[in-house]
């Protein structure tokens, strides 16, 4: 099989992206993944699910902390009479996780299975070349953006309370999952933060904060004073020089490929569930309100 360019992530340059129209690389059975492409999707099964790659995509795959997209790829039918018709027969691909590729560079990886309109499995029925409507699940995309914007938020507000008053401080990493939201600190937090911790992130989301993308180079990291949060070089694609980053204006600057809402309050109400501490590592956990922000 020839290897495809890379994926390109459409998602990353507009967050509100939910339809995309765009061509099968290749669709391949879940059993003829190499085997560290199939450690990554611990939940599929080798008799029934396929992954499809495209040319480039509107779903988030799961990294970065953030859960992938989940939604729908149906092809898109020639123009002309019975056109509708012929789509609201066709089978329909659901996408149920993606993944980046272990294997080959910079490739999004597809892992589904083929429906009818009653939900019933279907025979696979794309080929390479074919046109398809990318859909993305709104309300998944949607608390998933909200999620990660949160993650921010905390970090943020704990940097600006904190810096200072732990020794060693820094940011390490976080998950917005929604059932194991947490940020992770080194140095020890103690219960007491709690209170204000939780008033910080009140603020900043009552502040309704723009939350802005941006492509930077390494000399715009310096000229920010911000060489602290350079990526790693590798973490770039080929013959590219910026990095991905997300700005919560008035707060803080993060790289960051993930999705999110477009200013601070529309994360909806936050809240700091408790602090917890081991081997010199404190996690701080969050959720947000299951429903959107009205």
């Amino acid at each position: 099989m020839t290897v495809p360019a890379r994926t390109r992530l459409a998602f990353q340059y507009d967050g509100k992206l939910l339809r995309l129209e765009t061509t099968v690389h290749s669709i391949r059975p879940f059993s003829a993944l190499e085997d560290a492409n199939q450690g990554l999707f611990k939940q599929a099964s080798a008799d029934e699910d396929h992954v499809v790659v495209t040319r480039e995509t509107a779903f988030h795959p799961q990294g970065g902390g953030q859960p992938s997209d989940e939604g729908t790829l149906a092809v898109v039918p020639p123009a002309g009479a019975g056109a509708d018709a012929a789509a609201a027969r066709a089978p329909v691909f659901r996408v149920r996780a993606v993944r980046m590729d272990a294997v080959h560079d910079g490739q999004v990886l597809h892992l589904g299975r083929f429906i009818d309109v009653d939900g019933a499995e279907q025979p696979a029925s794309l080929v390479a070349g074919a046109a398809v409507e990318q859909v993305v699940d709104h309300e998944k995309r949607l608390l998933y953006s909200r999620l990660h914007t949160a993650g921010h938020v905390l970090g943020s507000a704990v940097r600006s309370l904190l810096e200072a008053e732990v020794p060693g401080f820094d940011e390490l990493k976080a998950s917005h999952f929604p059932d194991s939201a947490a940020c992770e600190f080194r140095g020890s937090i103690e219960g007491k933060w709690k209170e204000p911790i939780q008033a910080k992130v009140d603020e900043y989301l009552r502040r309704a904060m723009p939350v802005e993308i941006d492509f930077w180079t390494e000399d715009d990291f310096r000229r920010e004073g911000l060489e602290r949060l350079i990526p790693d070089r590798s973490l770039l694609p080929p013959g590219e020089d910026r990095f991905r980053v997300v700005r919560i204006v008035g707060a803080e600057v993060y790289p960051c490929g993930g999705t999110h809402v477009d200013t601070t309050d529309q994360c909806g109400p936050t809240t700091v569930r408790k602090i917890s501490r081991a081997k010199g590592i404190s996690r701080v956990s969050y959720a947000v309100s299951p429903t959107t922000p009205s």
